[in-house]
């Protein structure tokens, strides 16, 4: 960690918010009984703290006045939903094509939920944006139900599994590698990172992130980050 303040970019004296680049998170869940609120309200936040200029939400309707009042430094848009709350899939990729085209990264995942909405965002997003994406949460489940993944994965994306979210991808890709096996993680990233041409950070105590061909490990146990919400700030800040 001593080193990561050096592979920063350097802040323009001069600069201001437009200077810093947009973030777009999409996420957030109002199917049902359900509601998921507070994932991508964190993400955004993470966001901003780790130095984007602007932050914009992309969460189901019902749900986005309640995002914003958490997250209030970020710009909201929303998701068209059906009677029972759930994303509405053809609406869904015409909202990301719509304000995702000028967004600098994406953040796809938190809180999202499953089923045929989610699924359209998520596939919209490795397969059609042309910035960096973040793919966390939800989204990675939605990608692992998919009958075949290999030739969806497009864009320049992060994965950033957890050990549970891991198991259904390598299922899913047929990889044989356990994430709960320390001495399995390094091969398990990298056998993800390589079969779907990604960056993989798999999540952990012992968190090891790949390219496929290059690794970095973090080999200090913390329970620091063992509580809800890290993984929506760590993707954001991503």
């Amino acid at each position: 960690m001593a080193d990561f303040p050096a592979h920063l970019p350097a802040r323009q004296p001069s600069g201001h918010k437009g200077t810093f680049g947009t973030v777009l998170v999409i996420g957030g869940c109002s199917a049902g009984t359900r509601r998921m609120i507070g994932a991508p309200a964190l993400a955004a936040l993470a966001a901003l703290r780790a130095g984007a200029g602007l932050a914009r939400l992309l969460v189901p309707a019902p749900i986005l006045d309640a995002a914003i009042a958490v997250a209030p430094s970020a710009t909201g848009h929303a998701l068209a939903v059906d009677a029972d709350g759930a994303i509405v899939p053809h609406l869904a990729a015409e909202a990301f094509d719509t304000h995702s085209s000028n967004a600098n990264c994406l953040v796809v995942g938190p809180g999202l939920g499953d089923g045929p909405g989610p699924t359209a965002l998520a596939l919209r997003a490795v397969q059609h944006a042309d910035v960096p994406v973040v793919v966390d949460a939800d989204a990675l489940n939605c990608l692992a139900a998919l009958p075949d993944l290999t030739p969806d994965v497009r864009a320049a994306a992060i994965l950033t599994p957890h050990p549970g979210e891991y198991r259904r991808l390598a299922d899913a890709l047929r990889i044989a590698h356990d994430p709960t096996d320390d001495n399995s993680r390094v091969p398990a990233a990298e056998a993800l990172a390589q079969r779907l041409g990604v960056i993989v950070a798999l999540k952990g105590a012992r968190t090891v992130v790949s390219d496929g061909q290059q690794l970095w490990s973090h080999e200090g146990d913390n329970p620091a980050l063992a509580t809800g919400g890290s993984g929506d700030v760590l993707a954001g800040i991503i």
